[in-house]
């Protein structure tokens, strides 16, 4: 691609690189100048011109995005994405529908490399998505990019996005409930919005004390495809309250702590088939903690195992919270 200043009688099917304002109209940066744009031009006291001219093997901004799109999710359909039509050089890769967006960084990293003027930005792996939620923007930087690098890009970088949509349609809750405790419906309302805003239902909710027999009793009765405990006291050792009733209902405990704050004393396990989330005390509220990662990898079917876990301690400092210990200045001499 050429670009720069010209003289307007060397400007006509060249593409405007800056918008310029007329005696009528302001003409917006992008357009193919055509015969009346000059002649406005003129009229203004214009005479030069700052474009982008393709040159052969060029590929227009909107073909050049249009097609590494197509590239990135070849069949938006199946990657559960709706692609949006080309416009100054983007396409937008929207969710289409609740999820979790899988994402072949690796690969995502080789399309960037190929050319500076090549972009695609995504938002993190396993990011939970709501309906229509941009999951990546694919974004061609100058007016103009060779073609041999769109293929090589496109090559580089195949069917790199998609998102996981939940297999799960229904959760149950457990809570238990202590003398003096925090107020239950608040966070049963707050977990039901995460339950939903997955798609799902929460079909069933039980309270009952907190103790390890009446827990064991009610997690392994309470409806739902996914079992989520939440205590009035919060978990404090794999071999609390919570943990064991698991266990006693014929369970297991795979996990117990995470490196997320807030969201440390989260535990996951299962009973039979079932996977059983047993939730932090932030659980509570709606901001976003650790308890969110992992009940919508589970929602859609992912395994999450203990090493998944250890690994989203980088970026899993979530929200500083004035009620939580800060180390002691030092005195100053």
């Amino acid at each position: 691609m050429k670009f720069g200043p010209v003289p307007l009688e060397q400007a006509q099917g060249a593409i405007l690189a800056h918008s310029v304002t007329t005696t009528k109209r302001k003409l917006r940066k992008g357009i193919w100048l055509e015969a009346d744009h000059l002649a406005e031009l003129r009229a203004a006291g214009i005479n030069e011109v700052t474009v982008a001219r393709l040159e052969q093997g060029d590929l227009h901004e909107d073909e050049a995005a249009g097609r590494l799109a197509a590239a990135l999710a070849s069949d938006p359909q199946s990657a559960g994405l709706r692609v949006t039509a080309p416009f100054t050089g983007r396409v937008n890769l929207l969710a289409d529908g609740p999820g979790v967006v899988e994402l072949d960084v690796s690969a995502i990293e080789a399309f960037n490399r190929v050319h500076p003027m090549i972009t695609v930005a995504t938002v993190p792996q396993m990011q939970q998505m709501t309906d229509g939620g941009m999951v990546a923007t694919i974004k061609v930087i100058s007016y103009a990019v060779p073609e041999a690098d769109v293929i090589t890009a496109c090559n580089a970088a195949r069917d790199a996005v998609r998102l996981i949509a939940p297999n799960y349609k229904t959760a149950g809750l457990v809570v238990t409930d202590i003398p003096g405790g925090p107020p239950n419906e608040k966070g049963i309302q707050a977990i039901r919005g995460r339950v939903e805003a997955l798609g799902m239902d929460l079909s069933d909710v039980q309270i009952v004390r907190h103790d390890t027999a009446d827990l064991a009793q009610a997690v392994a009765r309470v409806e739902g495809e996914i079992a989520m405990i939440l205590t009035g006291s919060a978990t404090s050792d794999v071999n609390d309250v919570a943990p064991s009733a698991v266990r006693a209902a014929g369970g297991q405990v795979d996990r117990f702590g995470m490196p997320v704050d807030p969201g440390n004393l989260l535990f996951s396990g299962r009973i039979g088939a079932r996977p059983v989330i047993g939730l932090p005390g932030c659980a509570r509220s709606p901001a976003l903690n650790g308890a969110d990662w992992v009940l919508s990898r589970v929602a859609c079917g992912i395994t999450v195992t203990g090493d998944d876990i250890a690994a989203m301690g980088v970026g899993g400092l979530l929200k500083e919270i004035p009620t939580r210990p800060q180390p002691r200045a030092g005195k100053r001499k």
